[in-house]
């Protein structure tokens, strides 16, 4: 039979630092408020937001070559990789392409994930059906993301700006059939896009416009259009919802409790509605892992950032049972459950 096994984990976030203090000077807000609604306490930031260089891209080059490193494999080694991100380098082609000649894996196929806050979960997805399939042998998933070029830094924009990073994690997905090696157990994903708006960036795009807009009626395009929007509190409402259904969809699919689980890491979206689920789900705190506080929403790269650190530290070690779990816009969701 063959397995779907993690080989390795590898994560990258820009130097800069930017604390609620920082933001402070932008907007009316302050380090109490912040904490209070979201949990975070400082996010990285690209230093300069319109760097060239230091695109998602690249964060995910540098989050990739340590997740190789730490497999023990080459770029040569790949051969697919599932990209998940909402702020690609270009508006087209997909980021994937940009990092496989980044790394020089070769003319591989190349996969790019829009399922945002969920992209990363969505991706692992994809690449264990591959692996499963027997189609590919070596797969590259990585969420990859630079929020910082694209937010306001108004008081108008402070409700959503403060609360996203950059960054990006990676992950090697490998097929084994070594009978110790660890699987991916079970995987589910949903959606629901009557409340796409909800969470969303309306602008560009084939409903609010592109190219004709900005060259006949520039002055019509808004800031709420071309900045992100989010109705906090009834994403919040559907986010600890659906967060215990997909996990305990994903246990039953895989005939295992929540007594079972050894580590439960959500997409870092906001504390509190980690520790809501927490609670819920009645877990202790040494199977929950939470790093939003120092990293922000950080989308499709907060799962594999997470992971990669908590591997990292020793707080997931070989033979645990893991589940990942996201919701975000569109609204998706969904949750993958393996034996690391």
């Amino acid at each position: 039979m063959i397995k779907s096994t993690i080989k390795g984990v590898g994560h990258y976030v820009p130097e800069n630092i930017v604390t609620n203090d920082d933001l402070s000077k932008l907007m009316t807000t302050n380090d109490e408020w912040i904490t209070e609604r979201t949990g975070i306490k400082e996010r990285r930031h690209r230093k300069n937001r319109n760097d060239a260089e230091e695109t998602s891209a690249f964060l995910a080059l540098k989050a990739s070559e340590k997740a190789l490193q730490n497999a023990g494999m080459t770029a040569q080694d790949i051969d697919y990789i599932v990209f998940a991100t909402l702020s690609p380098d270009y508006y087209f082609p997909g980021s994937g392409v940009v990092l496989q000649d980044m790394l020089g894996c070769g003319t591989i196929g190349a996969l790019d994930v829009r399922n945002q806050c969920s992209g990363f979960v969505y991706a692992m997805s994809v690449a264990h059906a591959f692996i499963k399939s027997g189609i590919y042998k070596n797969i590259l998933v990585v969420g990859a993301e630079i929020h910082s070029f694209g937010l306001d830094f108004s008081d108008e924009g402070r409700g959503v700006s403060v609360i996203f990073g950059d960054g990006a994690g990676a992950v090697i997905l490998t097929a084994s059939e070594d009978e110790n090696a660890g699987d991916i157990l079970s995987v589910n994903m949903h959606s629901e896009g009557k409340y796409a708006e909800e969470l969303c960036t309306l602008f560009p795009g084939t409903k609010y416009g592109w190219s004709d807009r900005m060259r006949l009626e520039p002055e019509s395009i808004t800031s709420r259009e071309v900045y992100p929007i989010m109705n906090g509190n009834f994403v919040f409402k559907h986010a600890v919802t659906r967060f215990p259904e997909t996990i305990t969809e994903a246990l039953e699919k895989a005939g295992k409790t929540i007594e079972d689980l050894d580590m439960f890491i959500p997409h870092q979206a906001n504390l509190r509605i980690a520790q809501f689920v927490q609670q819920k789900m009645g877990l202790p705190d040494h199977k929950i892992f939470n790093n939003i506080q120092k990293y922000g929403n950080t989308t499709a790269a907060s799962i594999p950032i997470a992971l990669s650190e908590a591997i990292e530290q020793n707080k997931i070690k070989r033979g645990d049972l893991v589940c990942l779990s996201a919701f975000g816009s569109g609204f998706t969701w969904g949750s993958v459950l393996f034996q690391y």
